[in-house]
């Protein structure tokens, strides 16, 4: 999917179809349906400001764990292809029970709101495809970050308007509809691995 000349704009897309903020906003509100709303933004604040330090963590340093581990670019091109993928059919053909089960009266830190909702790892896998893809474009792999956090942030820190405007039904069909581009997107990972492989 990344290529050498992969403009930030394209892999940003990439990056927020991935986090999945549409699909992860009613999540988001169950989570914290029961905490009074000036907290509950509070809330929402803190954990996208973790999330992100995790993501550039990972974007900076997820090459050196790479390296270490003696792993090649196409094997890690097929195995983001095959989670994205894995991750795309959830989205189209969610489940009813939820993602991360009953969290109790304690209120979210760090995860499940921050990991993995928003630093998961498809996202973590899709920053190193990016840096193993041009390891010298750092400067842009880093501007397509911000903006897919900034585009993902501003989806979530708006859920419950969101909710209300678009409702369960709404916000159902558009998780499903980045399903089904995460899906397009998987398969070209996978076939630009294989092609690197089988040549």
């Amino acid at each position: 999917m990344f290529e050498p000349g992969t403009s930030a704009f394209s892999a940003a897309i990439v990056l927020f179809f991935v986090m999945d903020p549409l699909g992860n906003a009613p999540l988001f509100l169950s989570l914290l349906k029961d905490v009074e709303p000036r907290r509950r933004r509070f809330i929402i604040a803190r954990e996208l400001l973790i999330a992100l330090a995790i993501l550039l963590a990972f974007l900076f340093f997820g090459q050196g764990l790479l390296n270490l581990l003696e792993l090649e670019q196409e094997s890690v091109t097929i195995a983001g292809g095959i989670v994205l993928m894995i991750i795309g059919l959830r989205m189209i053909f969610p489940t009813k029970e939820g993602v991360m089960g009953d969290q109790g009266d304690e209120e979210p830190f760090i995860v499940p709101l921050a990991i993995p909702l928003v630093a998961g790892p498809s996202a973590l896998a899709t920053l190193i495809l990016m840096v193993r893809s041009e390891p010298g474009a750092m400067g842009k792999w880093f501007f397509a970050l911000l903006m897919a956090w900034a585009a993902a942030a501003a989806v979530l820190s708006s859920a419950p308007l969101l909710y209300r405007l678009l409702k369960a039904r709404g916000l159902s069909a558009l998780e499903r509809l980045m399903g089904m581009l995460l899906i397009m997107i998987a398969v070209q990972m996978l076939v630009n691995g294989f092609h690197a492989v089988f040549g």
